[in-house]
């Protein structure tokens, strides 16, 4: 499948030091002539890092996206993205996002776009960046794994020697699990 023409919602959570690595995906996503429709969560939005400035990433998102970033449930409630998107993609997901949605709670514009996409019976790629995600956040990636139409980029534990817990999505499987999940179909392996 081929993500040309592909209308794509798009939503960063603050995993920070994941930004660039998802940013150089999102690049390459437009390249291919699909549309991306930006989300952000409110700290990924407001909070400024050690690996850069929000205002900074708004605006390479913005001009490479050639849209508003959504960040608000306001902004949600007035737009008409989410009748436009075939996909949600959520990448970087922290462990506060995969909680969320694991117990649907929605109280933020990436959690209630992700519903709001899961109720028309459509894929949701989760890209997942936490530095719990084999310890706190383990037992809510299991029920996202075992829940119908949620497909995950392959992770790996990103440093295991000084941080034993934390997991990362590998950007080079983004674009490829987008494409499978529109076919209804987990890449394999999840677990690199």
């Amino acid at each position: 499948m081929n993500l040309e023409g592909k209308k794509i919602g798009f939503a960063l959570t603050s995993s920070f030091f994941a930004f660039r690595k998802t940013i150089d995906e999102l690049k390459k996503i437009i390249k291919i002539n699909a549309e991306v429709f930006p989300i952000m969560s409110n700290s990924s939005y407001t909070i400024n890092s050690k690996y850069g400035n929000a205002i900074d990433f708004i605006d390479e998102i913005e001009r490479i996206t050639h849209k508003k970033i959504l960040h608000t449930i306001e902004d949600l409630e007035t737009s008409n993205f989410k009748d436009l998107v075939d996909i949600m993609v959520v990448a970087p997901a922290t462990g506060n996002i995969i909680a969320k949605l694991a117990n649907d709670i929605t109280d933020n514009a990436v959690s209630i776009s992700v519903k709001e996409h899961l109720r028309k019976e459509k894929p949701v790629v989760i890209a997942i960046s936490t530095a719990n995600g084999l310890s706190e956040s383990c037992e809510n990636i299991g029920r996202l794994l075992n829940r119908k139409n949620y497909y995950f980029v392959p992770f790996r534990q990103d440093n295991p020697i000084t941080k034993p817990r934390s997991v990362s999505f590998d950007p080079s499987y983004l674009i490829k699990t987008i494409e499978y999940a529109l076919e209804g179909k987990q890449i394999q392996p999840i677990l690199m």
